[in-house]
């Protein structure tokens, strides 16, 4: 019988919460949480399922995959699994990571499952088959059910369709074959053109991908003038965090007021941003938020105004959708307070 082994997080790996995000990768034999599902699904026998911590593997990524690497060294597996993430971002990443790695390293097949606003899907969806996923655990039974019925396919040696027939997130890849009516491309695309023309439904053959484009503001005439607001993706937020902003996949943010300061000072700032050595920021929260610098080109004239307060949140892991929220409501606080400009600035 054929072989799978199973990568989940400390929580469905049923070691604990965020407490134990930082849970250092291990294998245990057998099942534990999703992978009793999975092997109930599968035409083939999980044998292994591989637990890591979401933080761990987020700031350890290169130990941490060296370490499941080594625990695969010695085991027979035909097809490798990672997830459901759901919409959980670091997850997302987590098992985007590793499914990319052990397909390089023992080229096997490799799936995943996330939501579409995991962003994971566009991070390792031309490297893993990601099937989309429910927003939570709720939807644990029907994601992994996907995740099998594809996975099945492969192990019996079935046809496999494209990416669009089979479910999974399209990857842009492109193949040649041959269709089975063996009309030529000239003919195809005249007559997609004339049912273009004719306003008729039509499908192309490269489909182009939509991006969601924001306009460019027009410039600001007079800097002198100006009311500059700074707000950061880097977690910059004082020492106890008072609007409780999550390290890593947050849907909070905060404005703290930076009235009558030179800088931001150690111990009363710092960063809650987990996705990055903390140590320089901590030191010295003016390397995200450069309160310090601002107030020189305050004095010098360079812009009319620093505005009192300045905006924050965490990226790492963050949706494009949770992003796009907080930037809205952030936005009606600049547009009452006579903000001219902002500037955004990351880790």
């Amino acid at each position: 019988m054929k072989k799978a082994i199973l990568y989940v997080n400390q929580f469905f790996g049923q070691i604990g919460g965020e407490d134990k995000a930082d849970f250092v990768p291990e294998i245990r034999e057998g099942l534990v949480g999703p992978a009793m599902e999975l092997n109930k699904q599968l035409d083939a026998q999980v044998t292994h399922t591989i637990i890591c911590g979401d933080n761990f593997m987020g700031s350890n990524e290169e130990e941490a995959v060296k370490m499941i690497l080594g625990f695969l060294e010695d085991k027979e597996f035909d097809i490798f699994f990672a997830g459901p993430a759901f919409q959980a971002g670091r997850y997302g990443n987590a098992c985007g990571v590793i499914c990319k790695a052990v397909k390089e390293k023992f080229n096997v097949p490799v799936i995943s499952s996330m939501h579409i606003e995991n962003p994971g899907v566009e991070m390792f969806k031309k490297e893993v088959v990601i099937f989309p996923g429910g927003k939570s655990a709720a939807a644990m039974r029907k994601d992994i059910k996907k995740m099998a019925t594809y996975a099945n396919k492969i192990l019996n040696g079935e046809k496999l369709g494209t990416a669009e027939e089979e479910g999974y997130f399209l990857r842009g890849i492109r193949h040649q074959y041959w269709l089975e009516d063996a009309k030529p491309a000239s003919e195809r695309v005249v007559e997609m053109l004339l049912k273009k023309i004719n306003g008729e439904e039509f499908k192309s053959e490269l489909p182009i991908p939509k991006l969601d484009r924001v306009e460019i503001a027009p410039p600001i005439k007079d800097l002198s003038k100006a009311t500059i607001a700074f707000a950061t993706t880097g977690g910059i937020v004082p020492v106890d965090n008072p609007d409780r902003i999550q390290s890593a996949s947050a849907t909070r943010w905060g404005r703290y007021s930076i009235e009558g300061m030179e800088r931001l000072e150690a111990g009363v700032f710092k960063t809650i941003h987990a996705g990055f050595d903390p140590a320089a920021a901590d030191a010295d929260p003016n390397v995200i938020v450069p309160i310090d610098s601002l107030r020189v080109y305050e004095k010098e004239g360079k812009i009319g105004k620093l505005h009192e307060y300045f905006y924050t949140t965490v990226g790492t892991g963050t949706t494009q959708a949770e992003a796009s929220r907080m930037g809205k409501e952030m936005v009606e606080y600049f547009k009452k307070e006579g903000v001219d400009a902002v500037i955004l600035s990351s880790t």
